[in-house]
């Protein structure tokens, strides 16, 4: 190998991290960079991403209807991250509500009314027809009963991306709808960390947002995970930064993860536009 190639250079950027790091990417022109990519790996809320994926399934298909309401109930009630968990059982909400809030906040409450609802079982058989053969989902969210939630490789999570940005999953309008939601997910500590933040808020600099993050993280104690598209004037690239075996299983925003994860991420980036818009 190029001892400066691209993916090179991303194993060297990210030789003092204490654990292992896979890393996909694809401009969705024909150039990639996998590194370690078919490895599996703890998912954490990443695999809320396919949850969604299952929900607009159903409602593509005509089997859920989007604005039906659903209640929180005790027996969907977990700890973690989310708003729920604030509010007393009983709350009333849409399907879709539930769903924007499991990708938003990864709210994990309305993650297990969602899975409830739509079936654990069906879930992962729609990961096995969309070709995530490597992707499960094992249980509701429970820390009390379970140690893990799903598992899947870095190549599955970007290939649900690349449908997502290619118009492919389930039609156009749903995928658009879909990165719609991913839009607005807030917890971007890898991909966006060391992005120029100028581009990236329109709202406070006045100026148009030339780069946006439609994507999803997760993070438990055996992982720290991120993964989505990002759109530049150039066009779009799929990025999948999974991380495992690290020292620290603390979760907080400096994590040596999210340090070293979002400086590969820089270097992605700074190359993608240096080539306009290829890798």
């Amino acid at each position: 190998m190029d001892r400066f190639s691209l993916e090179a250079r991303v194993k060297a950027q990210a030789v003092g991290f204490s654990g292992r790091m896979a890393v996909y990417a694809h401009d969705l022109k024909g150039g990639r960079i996998q590194i370690d990519t078919q490895e599996e790996f703890e998912t954490a809320s990443c695999i809320k991403a396919f949850i969604l994926a299952e929900f607009y399934r159903q409602v593509s298909e005509g089997l859920l209807d989007p604005n039906q309401y659903l209640e929180y109930t005790i027996e969907n009630h977990v700890v973690g991250s989310g708003i729920l968990r604030a509010l007393d059982p009983g709350v009333k909400l849409t399907a879709k509500h539930f769903a924007t809030l499991m990708i938003v906040i990864s709210d994990n409450i309305a993650t297990n009314v969602l899975i409830e609802l739509l079936g654990l079982d069906n879930i992962n058989r729609t990961c096995r027809d969309l070709g995530f053969a490597n992707t499960t989902l094992h249980n509701k969210i429970d820390f009390t009963k379970y140690d893990r939630l799903g598992t899947t490789t870095p190549e599955d999570y970007g290939h649900f991306f690349e449908m997502v940005a290619r118009g492919e999953m389930w039609s156009e309008d749903v995928s658009r709808e879909m990165r719609e939601i991913f839009l607005k997910q807030h917890y971007n500590r890898m991909l966006v960390k060391d992005l120029p933040q100028y581009y990236l808020d329109s709202e406070n600099t006045g100026d148009e947002e030339l780069f946006t993050i439609a994507s999803k993280s997760g993070s438990m104690n055996a992982c720290r995970n991120d993964g989505g598209i990002i759109h530049t004037p150039y066009g779009d690239y799929v990025l999948v930064i999974f991380t495992k075996e690290f020292h620290d299983p603390l979760c907080y925003n400096e994590h040596e993860s999210y340090y070293w994860g979002a400086r590969v991420s820089r270097l992605i980036f700074d190359h993608y536009l240096t080539k306009e818009g290829r890798f």
